[in-house]
């Protein structure tokens, strides 16, 4: 599955659930010297600003990765420069009692994408879900895209970093049975899935 194909759903996502986002894809940001683009920016309102900075990764991205290092050095560059460019800046507002920001990076519900997520659990089970722009709350998310085919409204993640780590039983539960992601975890060997035998 490719990344525009990814990108497609999540806009039509947040069009659909969403008063009035402000979405651009490919999005540039410069801050220090450190130029970048993540592939989805989102600005709604709740009713206070929250900013969603979504990287999307699908089968080219992983394959054509060095490893999950190389990834996650990608999705924090991101999160640590994106704000920090002054078009995209985040002001503290008194009586915030929720995130201003959510750092996304989500993968496709692919047989590829899976394996890679699965031998490289440890590395993406310990993205702290907590984070901070500035003085402005935060949210880090690892996590497969669910409900590509479905209602735009019904779009989904299933997080790898967050309470239920990848192939336990609990992760297992949460993935929607007939899913994309439930068949493309059965086509990946079982030893890869549940190495330990946990199941």
């Amino acid at each position: 599955m490719r990344e525009d194909e990814l990108a497609t759903r999540v806009v039509d996502h947040y069009a659909a659930v969403h008063d009035d986002p402000e979405i651009r894809l490919e999005e540039p940001y410069d801050a220090e010297g450190r130029r970048g683009v993540v592939d989805v920016y989102v600005r709604v309102r709740t009713p206070e600003r929250v900013d969603h900075v979504i990287e999307l990764k699908g089968d080219a991205a992983v394959r054509g990765a060095t490893g999950a290092n190389e990834v996650l050095r990608q999705y924090r560059r991101m999160e640590r420069y994106f704000h920090a460019d002054a078009s995209h800046a985040l002001r503290p507002k008194l009586g915030r009692t929720e995130p201003g920001a959510r750092f996304l990076l989500c993968f496709a519900p692919t047989p590829t994408c899976v394996y890679h997520v699965a031998t490289h659990r440890s590395l993406y089970g310990t993205v702290d879900q907590a984070g901070r722009v500035d003085d402005v709350p935060a949210v880090r998310t690892v996590a497969f895209l669910t409900g590509l085919d479905d209602d735009p409204a019904d779009l989904g993640m299933v997080s790898v970093n967050a309470d239920a780590p990848f192939g336990s039983a609990a992760f297992l539960s949460a993935v929607p049975d007939g899913s994309r992601l439930a068949e493309s975890i059965r086509r990946v060997d079982d030893d890869v899935i549940d190495p330990e035998n946990e199941k």
